[in-house]
C-alpha cells in the first residue's frame, strides 16, 4: 500500500504577522456582532422589530457562522494561504457595502410575504454571505498560527479569547454609541471600511501580490460610498429632522403646502400636528384626554406612561393638572420640544421603562394614560395581568387607566383586542372598549361600580379635521366575546404570534404610504 508523503511543515509565522493575525480575529469579531445586531435595525422600520425579527436575524446568524466555521476549516486543511482568508474578508467588506444601498429595496419586497417568511428571507439575502465568510476567519487563523499538535489547545484558547472579547467590544460600540449616534447606514458603512482597511494592512505590508482584488474591493466600497446620500427627496413633504436611537429611527416632516407636520417612528406616522395651531391632527390624542376627563370625577394628577411627542402630557398640564410622564427613549424628547412645542418645565419627565417606574412608584394618580408604542404596537410587557395591578396600585379609588392601542374586531382576528379586554377585567371591575372604523381601540378601566361617563365629553377643542372620528370613537362602544383570547400574563403572553397577521397589515399599510411621502 502507497504511503502518503507528509505534507510539508509550514515556515513558521513572524511575530508581527501573528499579532496583526490576532487583530484580524478581534475586527471580524467584532464585525459579526455589528452586523447580527445592525441588521435587524436596518430592516426595522420597514418590518418591525417584533420576535419574528429577531428570530430571523439570529437564525439566519446562527446558519451563516456555521457554514463559514465549516468552509473555513476545510480551506484551512487544504493550505494555509492568508491570502485566500484576507480575500474572503475584504469579499465580505464589499458585500456589506452593498447591502447600505440594497437594504431598502429588499425589504420592501420582503413586505410581500408574511412577517415571519419576509424577515427569514431579507436576512438571508442581505447578510448571510458576509456573516459566513467573516466566521471563516477563527478556525483558518488557529489552522495558521499552529506549528504543532501540542499547541492546539493555547492556539484555540487564545484566538477563541480574542475573538470573543471583539464580539464583546463591537456589542458595546454598536449598542451604546453608533445606533444612537450614527446612521445605520453609515455604521454598516464604516463596518465596512474597516474590514477593507483590515485586508489592506495585510495586502500592502505582508502580502504585496493581491493589490488587484484591493483595488476592485475598494472601487465597490467608494462607489458605495458615492452612493449614499445624506438624505431622502420627497414629493410633497420635507424632512425637518432625521436622526437615530435606541428604539427606532425618528423622523419629522412638513407638508410642503404648509397644511401640517409629521412625526414619525421607523416609517410609521405616530402623530401629526398643526404649528398654526398647535393642534394635534391625530384623533387619537384628543381621545386619550378626552376619556380620561369623560370617565374621571376629578382630575388632579396624571401619569402617562408614553411621551410621544408631548401632544398628551401638555393637554393635561394646560389644564392646570399635575403631569408624571415616564419615557424610555430619551432621543424623542429634544424632538418633541423643538418641533412639537413640548414645554418640560411644565411636566415631570422620567426617562426610565414603565414597568421599572410603576413597581418602585409610591405615589398615587387619578389617571394613568398607556400610550406607550414601538411602531405598530405596544410592548408586549405593559399589557399583562401583573402589569395592569401594577398600575391599578398607583390609581386613587375612582381612578381611571386610559389606553390607546391597534386592534381588529372580527372574528378569527381578534386575539389581542378580546385578551386585552380579558386583562383588564381581570383586574378591573368595569372596562369599556371604544373604537370606529379605523383600527384604533381605547380602552377605559376603573374600580368604580358605575363605569359610565360622569363629565359630558367636550369636543370644542378638537382639530376641525378629526371632530367627526373623534365622536364616533366616544360613542362607539363595543366588546369581545368572553371566550375569545386569554389573559395575557407575563409567564405566558403570545400576542405578538396571534396578532402577528394584523400588525403584518398595519405595518405594510402605513410603511407602504411612507414610501410615497
Amino acid at each position: 500500500m502507497k504511503q502518503k508523503r507528509p505534507a510539508a511543515s509550514e515556515p513558521p509565522i513572524s511575530k508581527p504577522l501573528r499579532i496583526y493575525l490576532y487583530l484580524t480575529a478581534a475586527v471580524t469579531g467584532a464585525a459579526i456582532m455589528v452586523v447580527e445586531i445592525l441588521g435587524a435595525k436596518m430592516l426595522s422600520p420597514f418590518v418591525g422589530l417584533s420576535h419574528f425579527v429577531w428570530t430571523a436575524q439570529i437564525a439566519v446568524t446562527l446558519v451563516a457562522l456555521a457554514c463559514g466555521y465549516y468552509v473555513g476549516g476545510r480551506l484551512a486543511d487544504r493550505s494555509q494561504r492568508l491570502p485566500w482568508l484576507y480575500g474572503a474578508i475584504l469579499a465580505a467588506a464589499a458585500y456589506l457595502a452593498l447591502t447600505v444601498l440594497i437594504c431598502e429595496p429588499i425589504a420592501y419586497w420582503a413586505l410581500d410575504f408574511s412577517l415571519p417568511v419576509g424577515s427569514l428571507m431579507a436576512s438571508t439575502v442581505l447578510f448571510f454571505i458576509p456573516l459566513a465568510l467573516l466566521a471563516m476567519t477563527g478556525p483558518f487563523l488557529i489552522r495558521v498560527v499552529t506549528s504543532t499538535v501540542s499547541g492546539v489547545g493555547g492556539n484555540v484558547g487564545r484566538l477563541t479569547s480574542i475573538g470573543t472579547l471583539g464580539s464583546f467590544a463591537g456589542t458595546l460600540c454598536i449598542g451604546y454609541v453608533m445606533i444612537p449616534l450614527v446612521p445605520n447606514s453609515m455604521t454598516m458603512y464604516l463596518t465596512s471600511v474597516i474590514l477593507f482597511l483590515v485586508c489592506a494592512g495585510y495586502f500592502m505590508v505582508f502580502h504585496r501580490k493581491g493589490i488587484v482584488p484591493l483595488i476592485l474591493a475598494g472601487i465597490v466600497i467608494l462607489g458605495t460610498g458615492l452612493g449614499l446620500q445624506p438624505s431622502r427627496e420627497y414629493s410633497w413633504v420635507k424632512e425637518l429632522f432625521q436622526g437615530n436611537s435606541h428604539f427606532g429611527r425618528l423622523q419629522v416632516f412638513d407638508r410642503r403646502d404648509g397644511g401640517g407636520r409629521f412625526y414619525l417612528n421607523d416609517n410609521l406616522i405616530q402623530n401629526t400636528y398643526d404649528p398654526a395651531t398647535k393642534k394635534s391632527e391625530s384623533a387619537f390624542t384628543y381621545l386619550l384626554s378626552g376619556l380620561a376627563r369623560a370617565y374621571t370625577t376629578n382630575i388632579q394628577d396624571v401619569l402617562c406612561i408614553g411621551l410621544g411627542v408631548g401632544i398628551v402630557p401638555m393637554d393635561f398640564a394646560h389644564q392646570g393638572v399635575r403631569v408624571d410622564v415616564v419615557e424610555i427613549n430619551p432621543a424623542v424628547v429634544p424632538v418633541a420640544v423643538r418641533f412639537f412645542d413640548l414645554q418640560t418645565n411644565q411636566i415631570h419627565l422620567t426617562l426610565d421603562d414603565a414597568r421599572h417606574y410603576l413597581n418602585r412608584c409610591r405615589k398615587q394618580y387619578d389617571v394613568v394614560v398607556l400610550d406607550a408604542f414601538l411602531g405598530d404596537s405596544s410592548p408586549s410587557h405593559l399589557l399583562t395581568r401583573e402589569a395592569f395591578s401594577s398600575i391599578h396600585h398607583v390609581l386613587r379609588p375612582g381612578g381611571n387607566l386610559v389606553i390607546n392601542c391597534f386592534g381588529d374586531l372580527e372574528e378569527g382576528h381578534d386575539y389581542f383586542a378580546a385578551s386585552l379586554n380579558r386583562t383588564l377585567k381581570a383586574v378591573f371591575k368595569a372596562v369599556h372598549m371604544h373604537t370606529s372604523s379605523h383600527g384604533a381601540v381605547f380602552f377605559a378601566a376603573s374600580d368604580r361600580a358605575d363605569p359610565g361617563f360622569v363629565h359630558t365629553p367636550d369636543f370644542s377643542q378638537v382639530h376641525p379635521q378629526v371632530v367627526r372620528e373623534t365622536e364616533a370613537v366616544f360613542f362607539g362602544i363595543v366588546d369581545t366575546p368572553p371566550d375569545h383570547g386569554r389573559v395575557l400574563t407575563d409567564d405566558f403572553n403570545p400576542v405578538e404570534f396571534y396578532d402577528a397577521r394584523n400588525r403584518e397589515e398595519i405595518r405594510r399599510r402605513l410603511a407602504l404610504s411612507a414610501k410615497t411621502m
